[in-house]
């Protein structure tokens, strides 16, 4: 059998889960409304308790909104740092932290990482199955955004530029799509980043921003990007070149002259290549490789024990919401069970009184799940745009089958609790009640 259901592409096990899921809830409308119409007394029901009934949904709508866009804020964090961590197939830095030198290269986060010599650059750019070695430069930053040096060769590789030209002279900047400036700006860069950031440190020095990247969507697009030279050049030191070869911008760099870069970004000749040298950099008392997206795996796997237990405790309170709605609705319900009592007097089905009770409650918890639905989606969007403010990684608002299945199975246990609620009042509705 488990081999059968694994051969079912994902996408119809999603869908046959959901139905499965939801069925309870189509079941129990057919069996309670076959025959009859309640409808009509349900709607006047709830107009006539119609406050009351939309603090219920309120509720809810809330406890739902709360529920589903955790768990949606979740997957919106794996897609974006995944699409920006996409272009990035290996990063070699000094030894320490992976994550350090993920987020600092990748993520462009002010994280402090070692720096590797000119020699050890040498043997990763000189390494048989390299394509391209970018090294890295980092320290500065403008309103915000991080200055970034570099090679032209990593530009292209992340995507190109979308309009201008590339730096022909050590002061030229490229912009990122949603840089603080544009083409023809002209800006000087703090040093640092933050509050601690000095404002005076590169004072009468300008860059001009000649060209802009094309969207990455990625904090790159937010980063400022300038010859590596210049990095070096700006805090006084060699600019990587013989005197010589002063004027030069991009490889080949010499050993020598070279200060020292943050990480390389790494482009190998195959996937087979970018596993060797993986291999060839780790363990190195000079060298650390990462593959970022296996250290995105190792974070996603941390993240997902919390999210088992965040789910657990979604549930949790999905379910105590619904005993406290259903409980205060058995509670509503007791006010007009003298209207009830005189359907059952007038020769209305004991069936048709359930069905009219249920509808009411399904109505209210139909309209809570409806209400938590937008606003879940609400909050993923203005977190996810805030986030995306601030970091620049693009969190994408986007719902799938978990958020689904959740809904469909709160639905369906809630209604499934309202049908024995709405029998148990259509008992108590007893003509004799009238007399009291």
């Amino acid at each position: 059998m488990s081999t059968l259901w694994s051969g079912i592409p994902v996408g119809v096990q999603h869908g046959l889960m959901f139905a499965l899921l939801i069925s309870p809830t189509v079941v129990l409308a057919f069996v309670m409304m076959r025959g009859h119409r309640p409808l009509p007394l349900s709607l006047a029901l709830l107009r006539s308790n119609l406050w009351t009934s939309f603090g219920f949904m309120l509720l809810i709508a809330v406890s739902i909104a709360i529920g589903v866009g955790l768990i949606a804020q979740e997957r919106s964090f794996r897609v974006g740092t995944a699409q920006a961590a996409e272009k990035f197939d290996l990063i070699i830095g000094a030894p320490g932290s992976e994550t350090s030198l993920l987020f600092a290269t990748v993520f462009l986060q002010p994280t402090p990482v070692g720096l590797l010599d000119g020699t050890t650059f040498d043997e990763i750019a000189g390494h048989e199955r390299t394509d391209m070695a970018a090294p890295i430069g980092l320290g500065d930053s403008f309103e915000g955004s991080t200055v970034v040096g570099t090679t032209a060769e990593l530009i292209s590789h992340l995507g190109g530029l979308s309009a201008g030209r590339l730096w022909t002279a050590e002061l030229e900047a490229i912009a990122g799509a949603d840089a603080p400036v544009t083409i023809g700006d002209r800006l000087e860069p703090a040093h640092g980043h933050g509050e601690a950031a000095d404002e005076d440190l590169h004072e009468g020095l300008f860059y001009e921003v000649v060209g802009q990247m094309a969207r990455t969507n990625s904090p790159w697009d937010r980063a400022i990007i300038v010859p590596i030279e210049a990095v070096w050049s700006t805090h006084g030191l060699a600019n990587g070149h013989a005197p010589e070869r002063g004027d030069q911008l991009g490889p080949p760099f010499d050993a020598a002259f070279f200060p020292g870069t943050s990480a390389v970004v790494v482009v190998a000749d195959s996937l087979s290549g970018t596993y060797q040298m993986h291999s060839d950099f780790t363990g190195d008392t000079r060298t650390m490789a990462i593959l970022p997206g296996a250290v995105l795996g190792y974070l996603y796997r941390v993240i997902g024990d919390a999210r088992s237990v965040a789910t657990g405790l979604v549930w949790t309170s999905l379910a105590l919401v619904a005993f406290a709605v259903l409980g205060g609705l058995a509670i509503l319900s007791r006010y007009f069970i003298r209207h009830l009592a005189v359907l059952r007097a007038i020769g209305a089905p004991l069936r048709f009184v359930s069905a009219t009770i249920w509808f009411f409650a399904t109505l209210i918890l139909g309209g809570g799940v409806l209400l938590g639905c937008l606003g879940s989606f609400a909050a993923v969007f203005v977190i996810g745009a805030i986030v995306s403010q601030r970091s620049g990684i693009n969190l994408p608002a986007q719902f799938g089958w978990t958020e689904a299945h959740l809904l469909a199975g709160f639905l369906s246990l809630a209604v499934l609790f309202a049908a024995v609620i709405a029998t148990r009042l259509a008992h108590s509705a007893n003509p004799i009640t009238l007399r009291s």
